[in-house]
């Protein structure tokens, strides 16, 4: 685990939950303004932090409470940088929807939506995985 600021895995799993169930909603309705709504959560998620992310404040106020302390914890950089992915996915859905271009908003949505899943059924990461991917082979990392 890196110095910077670490979470509880459980967290981003609940998030990953929720998130999987707006974007089916979003694909089977095809109602932007969800996306546009969603997109702001990533962003909250990416640019701001996780900790002010609505799903995050929602995890800490009704869920944690409820569960023992973590066992563990997990670096935040690669769930940061997942959250910047579903970002860029769920901004090309919503304006692929908002402009009339359907075909643009499910795709970009269903990309979104099958990372979300993978993280929500399997608790498997995939935007974390390419962060650690970028991460392993950076000339940065090959110079230290």
């Amino acid at each position: 685990m890196s110095a910077g600021p670490s979470v509880d895995p459980r967290g981003p799993r609940f998030a990953a939950i929720v998130t999987t169930v707006v974007l089916a909603v979003v694909l089977v309705t095809q109602w932007w303004p969800l996306l546009a709504l969603q997109t702001v959560v990533f962003a909250i998620g990416a640019f701001v932090g996780l900790k002010p992310a609505p799903y995050s404040v929602l995890y800490r106020l009704a869920i944690a409470p409820r569960l023992g302390p973590p066992t563990e914890r997990e670096d935040a950089a690669p769930l940061r940088f997942a959250q910047a992915v579903g970002f860029v996915f769920a901004l090309v859905g919503t304006i692929g929807f908002a402009a009339g271009v359907p075909p643009l908003g499910v795709v970009a949505t269903a990309f979104a939506l099958f990372a979300a899943f993978l993280n929500a059924a399997f608790n498997y990461c995939l935007g974390c995985q390419v962060y650690l991917l970028i991460k392993r082979f950076s000339p940065a990392r090959a110079s230290s």
